[in-house]
């Protein structure tokens, strides 16, 4: 398996696995549950620059020239200028009251959302790309990696715990209550 920067070519592959990993906030974003709308939502903004979604804040896994996995992640500091044209975009498109909570601030990179292609899931795939980011942020950067995870997905808990990352607080987004997790170069020499 090979991690690498993603390329706006990679965009539609990318956009449904990312989908996995936050279906019920997009729903809530675009206020209706449709998978379809959801998908090109997220396609849409992938394949731009300059947005929270966008490919230049993503990797991806690949293993035989297909996309099975990809996470989105970003500098905690940059989110209200990545977020910005998503919110004038749900704004005028679906949601005129659209004004979400901030999920990150800086001090940390935020993991945003990682997904892995179902016929893929429980080989390892999403572990392996918090290790890579791990090493490449908190090891090789000194810098810190923050992430949430719903209350009710003690699996994801166990696993971010189990890499080190700790708990440091609460955050509420869209409305759904998150534990909120980071790992550090100082929490990792612990």
């Amino acid at each position: 398996m090979n991690i690498r920067k993603a390329q706006i070519s990679d965009s539609a592959q990318i956009a449904p696995i990312l989908l996995l990993a936050m279906e019920d906030i997009i729903y809530k974003f675009l206020k209706k549950q449709d998978y379809a709308s959801a998908k090109d939502f997220l396609l849409y903004f992938i394949g731009k620059e300059n947005n929270q979604y966008s490919y230049q804040n993503c990797f991806v896994a690949e293993e035989n020239n297909e996309i099975i996995g990809a996470v989105n992640i970003y500098n905690g500091s940059d989110l209200e200028i990545l977020r910005n044209p998503i919110i004038e975009y749900v704004r005028s498109n679906f949601n005129p009251e659209f004004d979400p909570e901030w999920e990150t601030r800086a001090g940390e990179f935020y993991i945003d959302s990682l997904g892995v292609n179902s016929k893929f899931q429980g080989k390892g795939i999403g572990s392996t790309i918090l290790r890579f980011l791990i090493d490449e942020y908190v090891i090789k950067n000194n810098q810190t990696l923050g992430l949430l995870v719903e209350e009710d997905n003690p699996l994801a808990k166990n696993l971010y715990l189990k890499l080190g990352f700790q708990v440091v607080g609460e955050k509420t987004l869209v409305g759904k209550r998150l534990e909120h997790l980071q790992i550090s170069p100082k929490t990792l020499s612990l």
